[in-house]
């Protein structure tokens, strides 16, 4: 280090020397202080941050899964139909993609709730003469989570209570929590292929609850509600209760053969309605990140209010993927009618030869959905007396047999597990045959049973 000379000037009664002395002092004291601060530091994460929680996550997290390694990992837990490669989208899907790219046009910014062209496509799609839309009812988002998130935040403050069905989505739950709203569970009946018990749901209504969400066709159940019965959910019958003046609506419009999917706008005569959905499921793309909000209000009961909070809202992040919506017109219009057709026969008989081969097994209860690409298996855990619920069902049958499920208690339905059909068709059958040769090997009879057997 260098040798340096410093001249410090000072006057006859040594002030400047003095000055500089205590200078130092006062240096050293606030550097002191800055450490001591530095050590007492104490950065708390938000509330909000600590209010939420993903159920399947907490779950799946906690659950020890080795699996065997004799044999190869069938995971039917993901939801994402992409996973295996047998379900690609079609390809007049990628050019379109292809072209909005090429034509580098949507590269910059778009509105908030989308563009204008594309917030029209939409609604023209799908409008219909008992639901008109126009482009002002449509907010496109980030995928259709961001859609579930904007419409039950828009109806709701802390302290509000929102009605959700159960077994139902986990979404739900980690969105509203976060935000202090209370969420009540009303039941969905398996003997009734999921229908809602509007009974349990009238019992939970106070002046609190500002939103029902019907979840139709239903993750994680599969079921597809009829005409008659949205029409009771929407006027309170058989029950006495009055409509909710909100519903929100989660749609993909996949439906089995024979069965018909019925809008619940186009029945709605006074209800105002919130329509969620998106291109994940149907268009196979989930990643691709675009949904939307359809606003369904005949009678204005919304007002110019929640249509502002929406977009309000949606200002807080840019919107969706701005090339997707410039490929959506060519999506929405120039898809072919066998796409959707081919995907849906896949998850038909995907699910009947998982309803086939389940209903066959002692000690399990599938039930056979009507749409979506979801199955829920009903486990009599009186049958199986190793295992305390059916987190360690499915735990064991992954350390055993390598095939995962979903335990439903992740959606809050404890005793059951969710199949997701989208695995290529051999992937299925084995399987089956394994959860068949796991369920044979802990399967034990009651003894109610054998008392009825020696009677």
């Amino acid at each position: 280090m260098e040798n340096q000379s410093y001249e410090v000037k000072m006057n006859g009664s040594g002030i400047h020397e003095k000055n500089a002395l205590i200078g130092a002092v006062k240096s050293i004291v606030c550097l002191a202080k800055q450490k001591s601060c530095r050590q007492r530091w104490n950065i708390r994460p938000s509330e909000m941050s600590i209010n939420t929680l993903n159920p399947i996550r907490a779950i799946v997290d906690g659950m020890k899964l080795t699996p065997n390694p004799e044999k190869p990992m069938i995971a039917l837990s993901i939801g994402d139909p992409t996973v295996f490669g047998n379900l690609p989208t079609d390809d007049k899907v990628l050019q379109a993609m292809k072209d909005a790219i090429d034509s580098q046009k949507y590269n910059g910014y778009a509105p908030s709730v989308g563009y204008q062209k594309s917030r029209e496509v939409v609604a023209n799609f799908y409008s219909c003469p008992e639901a008109p839309l126009e482009a002002e009812d449509v907010l496109l988002t980030s995928g259709c989570s961001q859609a579930i998130d904007l419409a039950i935040t828009v109806l709701c403050n802390p302290g509000d209570n929102i009605l959700v069905p159960c077994p139902g989505f986990s979404l739900y739950k980690t969105l509203a929590v976060s935000l202090g709203i209370q969420v009540k569970l009303y039941n969905l009946l398996p003997e009734k292929s999921w229908e809602i018990d509007l009974q349990h749901m009238e019992s939970l209504i106070d002046d609190r609850t500002t939103c029902l969400i019907v979840n139709n066709p239903s993750n994680p159940c599969g079921s597809v509600y009829s005409k008659e019965h949205l029409q009771n959910i929407l006027s309170g019958e058989p029950c006495s209760f009055t409509p909710l003046a909100t519903c929100v609506l989660y749609l993909h419009d996949q439906v089995f053969p024979g069965c018909t999917y019925q809008s619940t706008a186009s029945l709605a005569s006074d209800v105002p309605i919130l329509a969620c959905g998106g291109l994940a499921k149907r268009w196979l793309v989930p990643g691709w990140r675009l949904g939307w909000i359809l606003i369904h209000d005949k009678n204005q009961i919304f007002g110019k209010e929640i249509r502002q909070g929406l977009v309000k809202l949606s200002q807080r992040i840019l919107g969706a993927c701005t090339i997707v919506q410039g490929a959506i017109e060519s999506i929405l219009n120039n898809t072919p009618q066998e796409f959707y057709h081919r995907t849906i026969r896949f998850l038909e008989s995907n699910s009947e030869i998982c309803f086939s081969e389940l209903s066959t097994v002692p000690g399990l209860t599938p039930v056979m959905p009507s749409g979506a690409m979801y199955l829920m298996v009903g486990i009599e855990m009186e049958h199986f007396p190793e295992f305390q619920n059916d987190v360690q069902f499915t735990e064991r049958l992954v350390t055993e047999q390598s095939v995962f499920c979903l335990p439903a208690t992740a959606f809050e339905y404890p005793n059951y597990f969710r199949i997701v059909v989208t695995v290529p068709e051999e992937m299925m059958v084995e399987a089956c045959t394994r959860i068949r040769e796991f369920c044979q090997c802990h399967y034990r009879t009651c003894s109610r049973d054998s008392n009825e057997l020696d009677q």
